[in-house]
C-alpha cells in the first residue's frame, strides 16, 4: 500500500526527535470558486535531529510512534536561509 507523502514546513524543533510540521494545501471553494488556503499540522518522528526551524521537509505516514506522532521525516528539501547563514560564520 502506498504511503501518503506530504511537503511542509518544520515550525517547531524544540522536541528531541520530533519536528512539527506545517503543510498548506491550495483548495477551491465549493460554492464561490475562489482559492483558499488550508493548513495542517503533524508532528513527525526525525530520527538524526537534522530538521531546523525553517526547513522544507518531505513527511511520510507511518505506524504510531506515539500518541500524536504518525509521520515521519523523510528527507529535507531545502534548508532556511538563516541556518546558511549561521554555518558560514561558524566557519569563519
Amino acid at each position: 500500500m502506498a504511503r501518503r507523502r506530504f511537503i511542509g514546513e518544520v515550525v517547531s524543533d524544540k522536541m528531541q526527535k520530533t519536528v512539527t510540521v506545517k503543510v498548506t494545501q491550495m483548495a477551491k471553494h465549493v460554492k464561490y470558486g475562489r482559492t483558499l488556503k488550508k493548513y495542517n499540522t503533524f508532528k513527525a518522528h526525525d530520527e538524526q535531529n537534522a530538521s531546523k526551524q525553517g526547513d522544507t521537509v518531505c513527511i511520510e505516514e507511518t505506524r504510531p510512534l506515539s500518541k500524536d506522532k504518525r509521520w515521519r521525516v523523510v528527507e529535507i528539501v531545502k534548508k532556511s536561509q538563516t541556518q546558511h547563514a549561521q554555518l558560514k560564520e561558524e566557519v569563519k
